[in-house]
Parts: C-alpha cells; structure tokens; sequence
C-alpha cells in the first residue's frame, strides 16, 4: 500500500504546513489604456510565484493585483471612442482579469481605482496629508506627459522628451495643489541609508538616491483641466492626481483606515513588486506620503527590468506589431500556461532587462521542458510499468550513486528557498533542474534496460526505479510554485493524485512504495523550432482589417446637397472678449467678408490661423456666441495621437467663394 495518506480540498492554501507568519506581496495597478502585454505577465508571473512559494513554504499570503483606472489619458480614449471612462476602463479591465484567470494567477484581491472602497479612502488620506499641513495650492507650469501621467522640468527631459517613455511633452498651466514632498528629502535618504534592503537591487537604489540630490520639487497632486478622477475632498473643482490615487491602492485594498482588520493583519507590506519605471514612484513618493500619513513603511520595494524586444521595451504599442509575438495569450493557446511561465521566470535575471525572442522562448522551451523533464517523467514511468509492472517498487540497498542522487535531491529545497528570498526566480530554477538533470544522469549511469536483462540483479533494479519515482516526486513538490499544473501532471502519472505536494516532503527520501504509475501524454511535446517561428512569424504579421466606422444617423444625398460649402481665408483672428474658449475669424468668401466663430482657443493661437485657407459651412443660419454673431462655421477635423487631442484645420488650395463639393 502507498505509504503517502495526505489529501485535502482544492482551496488555494491546500500545500501549506504551519503558519510561519503573514506575507503580503503587490504587484503594480496596471493602466487599462488597452490589452497588456508580456512585460506586464512577468510581473504578474513573478508574483504569483513568490506567492504560492510562500504559501506553501508556511506564510499566510496576501497577493494584490489590480488596475489604476483615472487620469486623462483615459479620458482622451474613451472620447475617442465614444464611451464614457467607465464604460471604456470596464471593458479593458474584463479582458485583465480573464488574463489572470487564464493564467492561473493566485491573487486574492483585485483592486480598481473606480471601486467605492478606493474612492472613499484616498480623499480620507488626502485629507490627512492636508490637515498634517503637507498639501497646500499653487500654480504648476511645467511639462505634461499624457501617457504617464508625469510633470518634467526642461532638466529633467531627455532628448526633449519624456525620461520615461520617450514621448513629447506638452507646456502645461493650471491651479493645482501640491505635496511636500522636498521635506521628506533628508528623511528618504536616512531610510536608503539605514535600510539599505528597503529599495532592490542595489543599482535601483543608487539611482533614487541620485534623483533626490538633485533635489525634490513639491509633487502636484491635483488636476483641475479633466474630471475623471476623484474629486478633491475640500474643492470639488480639481481632482486628486493619478500618483496619490494609484499608490494608495496597497493600504485601501486592505480597508485603511475605516476596516482596519486586514490592515492591521498584513501591513506593512513585504514587498512591492514593480517594474524599474516605476521604481521612483515607489520608493520616493510612496514613502514619503506614508511618512506624512504617520503610518508604517513597506518593508521592500523590488524593481525588475524590461523585457526588450529589437532592443527596445516591450510596449502596449510594440505588443500590437512587429516581428516577435508579445501576446501572452498567443503564446498560452499554443504552448500552455506553465510553458510561458516557465520561460520567464527561468530565462531572466531580476532587475536586468532581457531579450524577449520567440526563438529564445522556443530553444527553452525545448531543452529544459521537453528534453530534461518530459523526457526524465516519460523514461522513468514507461520503464515501471514494464520492468515493474506499473507499481513503484522498494529499494533494496544503497550504492554511491544512488546516495549522491538522494543528497542532491533532499538537498534542494533549501537552496530553492535561499534563492527566492533574493527574488532571484532563474537560480531557483536551475536548482530544481541540476535535481532534473543528475536524475537524467542517474538513469545513464545505472542503465537499468540492461540491469533488466539479468534475474539475479533485479534487487538493483528495483532500487534505481523507486530512487527515479522517489527524485521525480521531489521535483513534482519544487517545481509546484512555478508551475502547479505541470506538478499535477506529474503526480498524477506518477500514482501520486491521492496526496497533496508538502513542501517538507521535498526534505525526505523514500516515501513512495507501491504506487501505481500510468504513463499519459508527454508533459511537454519536443517542437520543431523551424516550423514554431515561421508560425509564430505569421500570426504577429500585421493583419489588414476592414472595421466599419461609428456613424451618426444615415441622411439621404438630398440631405447633404442643402449643405453650401464655400472655400475661404482667415484675414484676422483674435481671442473672444467674453470667452476663453472661442476664437472670433474674419473670413474672405469671394466676394463677401464673414465673421465665423470657433470654439478652438484651446488649440490654436490667433497669429497661427491667419492665411489659412478653409472650408466654411456658408448657409448656416447666423447665430449669436457670447453677443457676438457668427455667420457660418469653419469645419476642423480631430487628431488624436498618444492619447492628446489635437485639431486640424481642413483645408483646400482652391480660390475663395469656390463651391465644395
């Protein structure tokens, strides 16, 4: 009879022993301008890792994940498309967390900056920073970046542009309230300085502390030009800028302050799990609005690289074309889920950017999955059911071969543990395989087909089968965090489906005896390389679409044939006097001079319009703006690109009076 007796249900917890204590562990809220990519599955799939590692290992873990829902980005799209932001930011966070759910990722919340419970505690701890006197209003003049939601200084651009993401900025000007944050300057440094593990790896650090010598300016951390947003407690005109909104997410997911049960059990935080754009946001501002709160500091801020693709980051706009498939959902439909997961945990050094290759992916996938474990599982297996009947027999004695084996398998676990608490994800990896590949090494060694051949050596036999079983059960229980369905596979044709994976059973050898092993489909097929990448070649080939526009109403031609479309030119513009927004044109039709009022100060200025040549709408009836008449409209067509919106003129080089048609 087997010797294993552990069972248990399938909750999310079944592979824990003893509580060791609390673990909580964040990934960033992602932005759902549209679909992610694969850089943001690494995050999520380190995450995940660390947090069913720490479950099983003992932790009571918590793992958030979520999605930082405002700002004006978001609202430019959703106009774009003609949806309110919620609408539009529901729809793409859907998509998310079907992603998850693919993905099999464990989280056990998942905060949206548009919940109720997020809404209510951010204007709470912006009116605690207020009342410790650390927000006041002022005017900010600067330089925008739309897609990160970002101010720069000329200084602090690369290029001209965003040292972020490389975008132009925009001048931008507006009442705004601001956070003090350059008086938290020396107390940041003090904690880098004093908690040197606070900020990781070390080179992320040195960059920190670098930006806050050369001095923090006050953080604006309100907009007044959009609403999508949450509005500002003690002035309902501006709306809490997207930084103090989305970093606030770590402590209101826990019900800070009004719930405070979950709070008090797991914070502060153990790790923030971020990407290295991010880095300063998180360890600079995060810490210093905590410092302002009087509330505890998250014990580490960890910063991974990109993953590079043609050697630049993989972006949203990247992840949409070019030669490389970055969709993670591609990549599971053909390979599985544990395939990718596998890949990028093991392929990539934490805190260094990697190359992402489907040919990369594929040689991994290949070498490691396919070769050294499938091949390991299907030898072992196909070899007891013929040698042994399909039941894992008893060892019969020890040589030194099969004590090395024993060592390096038992020895293991512990140096899994070693090198996850240094989130270092690859050299756990190769742990597990050094066991995988010593066992591929072991069966060459012992060559059981030929121990097979003679009867009297059929207690060595025996010996080698159940030190195989007993090294693959060991290696079905290590390689459970990153990659659970494959360890389920695993146990499964190894006559384990009956017992749980323990961690401390990765500690101790032979407790398998009498198993029944039942060979099924290879774990992970061998693929042909070639013929995976002109697929995968094809499938990120960009594809033509032929997608009908949003139209209003359909008119008949005899609709259109009352409109009169005349070609003019702007003699004269100048600002409205009783409206920021309009701009009063003195247009040439031919022989008729007409003043055409625009609601387009936002976008151009009076000099810039002059000379034009434009289309006006010439029998529309007149109609008064702000006492002022206007006798016809000018038509402009909308440009939106890196979510601004812009407008252009349309324009003809035809005569002026001239019909349009």
């Amino acid at each position: 009879m087997p010797l294993l007796i552990r069972g248990g249900d399938e909750r999310k917890d079944k592979t824990m022993t003893d509580k060791k204590g609390t673990y909580y562990i964040t990934t960033p809220i992602y932005y759902p301008s549209s679909n992610l990519h694969i850089g943001h599955t690494y995050c999520t799939v380190m995450a995940d890792a660390m947090a069913r590692f720490k479950r099983m290992t003992g932790y009571d873990v918590m793992f958030l994940t979520g999605t930082d829902e405002h700002g004006q980005k978001i609202m430019n799209i959703a106009q774009e498309k003609g949806v309110t932001p919620q609408e539009y930011v529901d729809g793409v966070v859907a998509g998310i967390k079907d992603l998850w759910k693919t993905m099999e990722i464990s989280n056990d919340d998942f905060i949206r900056t548009t919940e109720p419970r997020h809404i209510k505690r951010v204007q709470d701890i912006f009116m605690r920073l207020y009342e410790k006197g650390d927000i006041y209003k002022s005017e900010y003049e600067g330089l925008y970046c739309t897609p990160c939601e970002s101010f720069w200084t000329e200084s602090q651009l690369v290029d001209g542009k965003c040292p972020d993401c490389g975008r132009p900025v925009q001048p931008a000007k507006e009442e705004a309230y601001f956070f003090k944050l350059s008086k938290y300057a020396d107390r940041l440094l003090a904690l880098y300085e004093e908690h040197p593990e606070f900020l990781q790896p070390e080179s992320r650090k040195n960059e920190m502390v670098a930006f806050i010598n050369q001095g923090l300016e006050d953080l604006c951390i309100s907009r007044s030009t959009f609403d999508w947003g949450i509005p500002v407690p003690i002035d309902t005109k501006h709306v809490i800028y997207v930084w103090l909104d989305a970093l606030t997410n770590y402590i209101t997911a826990l019900g800070w302050p009004d719930e405070p049960e979950k709070y008090d059990k797991y914070w502060p935080a153990d790790v923030h799990l971020v990407g290295k754009e991010i880095v300063r946001f998180h360890s600079i501002i995060w810490p210093a609005m905590l410092m302002s709160a009087e509330l505890p500091l998250p014990k580490q801020v960890r910063g991974h690289g990109w993953l590079l693709l043609g050697g630049e980051k993989v972006s949203k706009s990247k992840a949409s074309k070019g030669s490389d498939v970055v969709d993670p959902v591609v990549l599971i439909d053909r390979y599985g889920i544990d395939a990718l997961k596998y890949f990028l945990l093991r392929e990539y050094t934490f805190g260094q950017d990697g190359i992402f290759t489907n040919e990369v992916m594929l040689k991994r996938m290949n070498y490691d999955l396919a070769n050294d474990l499938g091949n390991l599982v299907s030898r072992t297996v196909s070899m007891i059911e013929k040698y042994n009947g399909g039941f894992v027999p008893e060892a019969k004695g020890e040589e030194a071969v099969d004590a090395d084996l024993k060592a390096i398998a038992t020895g293991a676990a512990a140096k899994v543990e070693e090198q996850m608490d240094k989130f270092a994800f690859n050299m756990a990896l190769e742990e597990i395989w050094v066991v995988v590949r010593r066992a591929n090494k072991y069966i060459d060694e012992t060559t059981p087909w030929i121990l097979a051949k003679d009867e009297a050596l059929k207690d060595r036999l025996d010996t080698v089968m159940h030190n195989l079983a007993e090294t693959i059960r060991i290696i079905s229980i290590l390689i459970y965090p990153f990659m659970h369905t494959t360890a389920d596979k695993i146990r499964k044709q190894m006559g384990l489906w009956y017992a749980e994976p323990v961690w401390d059973d990765a500690l101790v050898f032979d407790m398998m005896n009498g198993e029944q092993v039942k060979k099924g489909d290879a774990i992970f097929p061998r693929l042909d390389i070639e013929k995976e990448l002109e697929e995968l070649a094809a499938l990120s080939a960009p594809k033509e679409e032929n997608i009908p526009l949003e139209l209003k109403d359909e008119i008949v031609y005899d609709d259109f044939d009352k409109l009169d479309l005349r070609v003019g030119t702007i003699l004269e513009a100048e600002k409205h006097p009783k409206a920021d927004k309009l701009l009063v044109f003195q247009v040439q039709l031919g022989t008729e001079k007409r003043q055409i009022i625009s609601g387009v100060a936002n976008y151009f200025k009076p000099e810039e319009c002059v000379g034009r040549k434009v289309v006006v709408v010439a029998n529309l009836a007149p109609r008064k703006l702000r006492g002022l008449e206007s006798k016809g409209m000018i038509l402009f067509a909308d440009d939106i690109a890196d979510g601004k919106e812009t407008l252009q003129f349309v324009t003809t080089i035809a005569n002026d009076g001239n019909p349009v048609t």
